[in-house]
């Protein structure tokens, strides 16, 4: 069995590590944060890397990854890791978003009870030896309207939460359904400015991406209640930090909670440290025991797998499949690959070579897992043409889009066969469509072009052009039986009795050029195909190339 190299770094918790050391296939390889100079130089000893938000990986660290091919995230957060650049080079990015879900929403709370209750001067006042009761008035939670952005994980919790502190929820979450806002009880706000227009506290929960950042700006902040408080627990950059500072100054806030920066960590001399009516806390939103010790379990089973088994449903740049889902999805994978395969042989030996198109058809049932078949196809066409490049159902579509090759998917009608793939692949003006249905451990193809066919793509597919006459199926039979190659299936396949057929033949064993030739060679025989299949399929991240 391989072995593989971890590298765990940033102090993941004990306990998930244990579920890497318990495999005799993983040296794991523990060490404290590095400067990134010193991570660049090493990581291309590793196969996967496991760490926290404290490491950086750039696109210039992931070049030197040589044999990485899979990042494990214990947290959320992925603003540390260049997602696209390693998507490109066919590293899996994996994260654990539900581990720290309960500690992100307590810390919530109760920075919101002390900004409202006046802790953190009620603590300082008694430490001092004061009793500043009567300056001290806070306020309750009961009957006002906390306003989420984000109704995910997190947010989710935080809104399960407020029900029973008897607060009014609402949120703005334009990629969240309408099923979900019923199930937790949360009415829905149609825009951002909608949601700021009504909140009393505004409480961020989403990713930092393009569209977030800053989005709670200059702007928002003059809509809201004067009396609001506004929280950013998820990313700094989020919330614009000289627009809420200045809201703060000017008095048209009531207070801030804040426990991510734009930069951390924030600077000693920062203006928001200066003010009263700000909760701060150093980015402790995951920082408890069992929250620790949940991502380091999620994400150090989930790189385990990764590695061992190539399952794949929790990496974020793959297409997201929950784990039974991915399991089930097995035999429509592995079909699609090679269905895409041997379109792409057989138009390559019609003149088809520089592909331009690929495109794919699913039946209904399959719907939910369009990107990560899509995925596959692009894996069965690229995998003899990738130029000893490292290609994996993360990197293939980006490989087949810097090539030129549209891709796309669509859905078939209700009525067609359940389970059903079909592969188009077009070059130039020509194109080939294979199609098959994912029954059993591989599936079976049931047309090559407008063939009817009923095999199973397994091992090694011969596939025949020949013209319909007798005699044809016999003297194949016994040119591979003198070569000693077992049939396991032969499909003959005609569309009018007398004109071209097509046969194919599943073998045991591999055909050579010699073979081929000698086939070729045999009466009204006009072509014949082979294509060879590993045992395993090339699926998830295996090394069977390397990236550069």
């Amino acid at each position: 069995m391989a072995e593989f190299n971890v590298l765990v770094t940033d102090e993941i918790d004990h306990d998930g590590l244990e579920i890497l050391r318990a495999s005799p296939s993983l040296m794991v390889d523990e060490r404290p944060t590095m400067p990134r100079d010193q991570l660049r130089e090493i990581i291309g000893n590793y196969d996967a890397f496991i760490g926290r938000s404290a490491t950086q990986l750039p696109a210039e660290v992931l070049r030197h990854a040589k044999r990485l091919r899979v990042i494990g995230r214990a947290g959320v957060g992925i603003d540390n890791i260049d997602i696209p650049a390693a998507t490109a080079l066919g590293i899996a990015v994996i994260n654990a978003p539900a581990g720290n879900t309960v500690s992100v929403a307590e810390l919530f709370f109760g920075s919101l009870i002390s900004l409202l209750r006046h802790l953190p001067h009620a603590t300082s006042s008694m430490r001092d030896g004061r009793w500043d009761r009567s300056a001290l008035l806070g306020s309750e939670l009961r009957g006002r309207t906390l306003g989420i952005i984000g109704l995910g994980r997190i947010g989710g919790e935080i809104a399960r939460r407020a029900r029973a502190f008897e607060m009014s929820v609402v949120s703005y979450d334009p990629y969240v359904t309408d099923q979900r806002f019923e199930s937790l009880r949360v009415t829905r706000a149609a825009t951002l400015d909608d949601l700021i227009a009504i909140a009393d506290i505004i409480t961020v929960h989403t990713p930092l991406t393009d569209e977030t950042r800053g989005m709670i700006g200059e702007r928002e902040l003059a809509r809201v209640k004067p009396d609001a408080v506004v929280a950013n627990m998820a990313r700094g950059g989020i919330v614009n930090e000289n627009a809420l500072t200045d809201a703060l100054v000017a008095g048209r806030l009531r207070g801030a909670l804040l426990d991510v920066y734009q930069k951390e960590p924030l600077a000693t001399d920062h203006p928001l440290r200066k003010l009263d009516s700000v909760v701060l806390t150093p980015h402790l939103g995951a920082s408890t025991a069992e929250g620790q010790r949940n991502v380091a379990l999620d994400v150090c089973e989930s790189v385990r797998d990764a590695l061992l088994t190539g399952e794949l449903s929790r990496a974020i740049n793959v297409g997201g499949v929950s784990h039974d889902r991915w399991m089930s999805l097995q035999p429509a994978l592995l079909l699609t690959q090679r269905a895409a395969r041997v379109a792409r042989v057989l138009l390559a030996e019609r003149g088809g070579r520089a592909i331009d198109q690929i495109a794919v058809r699913l039946s209904n049932d399959l719907a939910d897992a369009r990107d990560v078949l899509l995925s596959a196809a692009a894996v069965g066409v690229l995998e003899d043409i990738a130029n000893g490049e490292r290609l994996n159902l993360v990197n293939a579509r980006a490989h087949a889009e810097s090539r030129g090759v549209m891709m796309g998917t669509t859905i078939a009608p209700t009525e067609d066969l359940a389970s059903s793939v079909s592969i188009t692949v077009h070059a130039g003006g020509a194109s080939m469509c294979v199609s098959g249905a994912a029954l059993g451990p591989v599936g079976r193809l049931t047309t090559i072009g407008e063939f009817t066919i009923d095999v199973t793509p397994r091992r090694t597919l011969l596939v025949l052009r020949n013209r319909d006459v007798p005699g044809v199926i016999g003297r194949v039979g016994t040119l591979l039986g003198d070569e000693a190659v077992n049939i396991a299936e032969y499909h003959q396949s005609r569309v009018v009795q007398g004109g071209d057929a097509l046969a194919a033949v599943t073998l045991d064993a591999p055909l050579n050029e010699a073979q081929r030739q000698r086939l070729l060679a045999l009466p009204d025989i006009n072509s014949a195909s082979v294509i060879n299949f590993e045992d395993g399929v090339r699926l998830a991240i295996d090394d069977a190339n390397s990236h550069s």
